[in-house]
């Protein structure tokens, strides 16, 4: 899903389609793993008013320009300070979800002066006990991929997150994004993946993240993003958790009023202009 308000943004010999509106502190929602624009309720209920929203696609999806070679999730929070840095911003409020969540934690660890604070969606469960069953599930849907392509991959993924009538859901909270997800698929089994499953990053990584964190997470996600909240509160001792009644692993397009009253406190409490 894409805005007529996107533009193309050079950075490291790539192009990312970014759309960045509204003034004030700017608030960097990077874009997850398949569906391109998961963040953007989100940013619509919390940041209308007093903030410069920046939402931009990575490379490998909608408008942006493809991936060359490995994925990798070093690579990812590169382009997004590459990109940062295009647009003039020196110090942010970044946001990331599951996979992006990843990408802003390497981020946060990589360029701690960039950012003023940073929220964590349930980042993924590649780092908690119950790791190795992720990792199978995984490894499950790239052999389907290779099989059968990253149509029969994508609705074996989706199907088993929402069920067998997974795009109803999709179009009625994100319409237009089964089609987009479908185009974007390859990049989301042939790069995503493996960056995801090829990322290190330990606590004492996390020790380098000395800006206030807000963790948000839901009721409804299951033991495996349970595990993933407890790691997080553990690496990042200085985190506000707040959990969502109700909300599974989709809370950015389930409960996007919920989460953005969460991150306007949040943000309110933590002001640029403050430091």
């Amino acid at each position: 899903m894409t805005s007529p308000a996107m533009r193309l943004v050079p950075v490291d010999g790539a192009e990312l389609q970014v759309e960045a509106t509204g003034t004030g502190e700017p608030v960097v929602l990077v874009q997850t793993a398949l569906t391109a624009g998961e963040l953007r309720p989100l940013a619509d209920h919390a940041l209308r008013n007093g903030y410069r929203r920046v939402l931009y696609h990575r490379r490998g999806y909608a408008g942006s320009s493809p991936v060359h070679g490995p994925g990798s999730i070093a690579r990812d929070a590169a382009d997004c300070h590459a990109l940062l840095d295009a647009l003039g911003i020196q110090r942010a409020h970044v946001v990331g979800l599951s996979y992006s969540a990843a990408v802003a934690l390497q981020l946060a660890a990589d360029a701690p002066n960039l950012m003023h604070s940073l929220t964590l969606l349930e980042p993924p469960p590649v780092h908690v006990p119950s790791a190795r069953e992720f990792r199978a599930a995984c490894t499950r849907l790239q052999a389907t991929r290779r099989a059968h392509g990253p149509a029969a991959a994508l609705d074996e993924f989706m199907t088993l997150v929402m069920g067998p009538d997974w795009w109803v859901a999709v179009e009625r909270d994100l319409p237009g994004a089964t089609e987009q997800m479908q185009r974007d698929a390859a990049t989301f089994f042939d790069t995503d993946i493996p960056a995801l499953l090829d990322w290190q990053f330990t606590a004492a990584d996390a020790r380098r993240i000395t800006c206030p964190v807000l963790y948000l997470g839901g009721t409804a996600s299951g033991p495996w993003f349970a595990e993933v909240r407890e790691l997080m509160l553990s690496w990042l001792p200085q985190a506000e958790n707040v959990v969502i009644a109700g909300a599974d692993h989709a809370l950015a397009t389930t409960h996007p009023a919920e989460l953005a009253t969460a991150l306007l406190r949040f943000l309110q409490r933590h002001p640029i202009k403050s430091v």
